[in-house]
């Protein structure tokens, strides 16, 4: 998305345009943005020195998407009531400590309010009946109000890095909700296994293989081992998901398994670190992330087909992989066809732990809520499946309605579960 500047707003060129992005350490809102009322439907003000938002902000009522992230807002405004339109909207970064009642239009399906310092959250989220996906981590909340159990389309809930004294049963029973996180509160399991640690003094790093979140990710080469290896460098801030610290607990307690990626060793840095076995670049991303039109699922390249011979194969690793990990008390927190990586003849790798949760094994409910995004995976692949007669197509297909139950406690483990 192009950055424009106050310069051209104010010059009238940017007249009739539907996104619009500035970052210039503006310390007020802007009026002539309101000049773009007919047209204006994304606005991007983050990383400036905002504060408040006008009320006139209502005269731009084909606002859809807002972004005010990393500026210097103490209190959510209240100037969005009234833009009827809106259905995203992003806070994150910012210095939030009040929200109050009653003060956001009931189109939101997506509010961003990660790393903030809000305690509690106002009794009126239960009537944000549209909200999809929702990251709030990295604040002080207390406690969930009750009255959310009334957001029934709520999919994605990042809760991390809070202080939550409990998970509420009620938030497990959820009927859509399929991507949670809550690691790093009071009332999350945590684990610090001892692996072997590497020094970084014995590390060579050969290039960049990727981004995320949470760290990146380098190819390299470390002295004792004899073949190449993926060194993840953590981010020391808190991301949408949570604590590093946390991610990396979960790479480490695992354990084994054909499907998941093997952690080597640890990495003695100033900086949190994994040494972890190297993928080969044939592996591809089944999938692509979400989008501001599909919120909380997954895309697709337009020309991915499957064949149900293969959605069988990425279904079953999938299945062992998930077994293995609740196995152990883990729950992923992220299961996306952006998060497996498959090759040719896909063989699969379950990847990416920046929203994995350590749970009570004795609640079921926690593996039942991953399971439903273990079905809107199947539900992704059997949609791009152009052969639906065949026996197979309809036992994936019945997996499929299995999953996705909304009766929580109807749904399959995924030990029980075969293809």
């Amino acid at each position: 998305m192009k950055t424009h500047t106050l310069e051209e707003l104010r010059s009238g060129k940017l007249k009739g345009i539907k996104e619009l992005k500035m970052s210039e350490g503006l310390t007020s809102f802007p009026l002539e943005i309101l000049e773009l009322a007919d047209s204006l439907e994304l606005l991007d003000l983050s990383n400036n020195e905002l504060s408040t938002i006008p009320n006139e902000i209502k005269k731009l009522t084909k606002l859809k998407i807002a972004f005010f992230s990393y500026n210097l807002f103490s209190d959510l405004p209240h100037a969005f009531k009234e833009l009827d339109n809106l259905y995203m909207l992003g806070f994150k970064g910012n210095q939030i400590e009040n929200f109050d009642e009653d003060i956001l239009p009931l189109s939101i399906s997506w509010l961003i309010l990660t790393d903030n310092k809000l305690t509690k959250l106002p009794n009126s989220m239960g009537d944000l009946k549209k909200l999809c996906k929702f990251p709030i981590a990295g604040n002080r909340l207390r406690e969930l109000p009750e009255s959310m159990q009334k957001c029934q389309e709520l999919e994605l809930l990042r809760l991390s890095a809070n202080n939550l004294q409990e998970i509420p049963i009620w938030l497990l029973k959820l009927p859509k909700l399929a991507w949670l996180a809550f690691s790093g509160n009071p009332c999350s399991i945590s684990k610090a296994p001892n692996i072997k640690m590497i020094e970084h003094k014995d590390v060579e790093i050969d290039e960049l293989l990727g981004e995320g979140a949470s760290g990146k990710i380098y190819r390299a080469r470390v002295k004792e081992f004899d073949k190449p290896v993926a060194i993840k460098m953590f981010k020391d801030s808190v991301t949408s998901d949570g604590y590093a610290q946390d991610e990396m607990n979960a790479y480490m307690s695992v354990g084994e398994h054909p499907s998941l990626i093997k952690v080597l060793a640890r990495l003695e840095s100033k900086h949190l670190g994994l040494v972890l076995e190297y993928i080969s670049p044939r592996f591809k991303n089944l999938g692509n992330p979400p989008n501001f039109e599909t919120c909380s699922r997954d895309t697709y390249d337009e020309a991915m087909l499957f064949k149900t011979e293969e959605i069988r194969e990425v279904a079953n690793a999938i299945i062992s992989a998930s077994t293995h990990l609740h196995e152990q008390g883990v729950m992923h927190g992220d299961l996306y066809a952006h998060n497996i990586l498959v090759d040719g003849v896909y063989d699969t790798y379950l990847v990416d732990f920046g929203a994995a949760s350590f749970y009570d094994k004795s609640n079921e409910l926690y593996e039942k809520l991953e399971v439903l995004a273990f079905g809107n995976l199947l539900d992704d692949m059997l949609t791009r499946c152009p052969s639906n007669e065949s026996e197979l197509y309809k036992k994936l297909d019945f997996l499929r309605d299995s999953c996705r139950a909304r009766d929580v406690s109807e749904r399959p483990l995924f030990s029980e579960m075969s293809i």
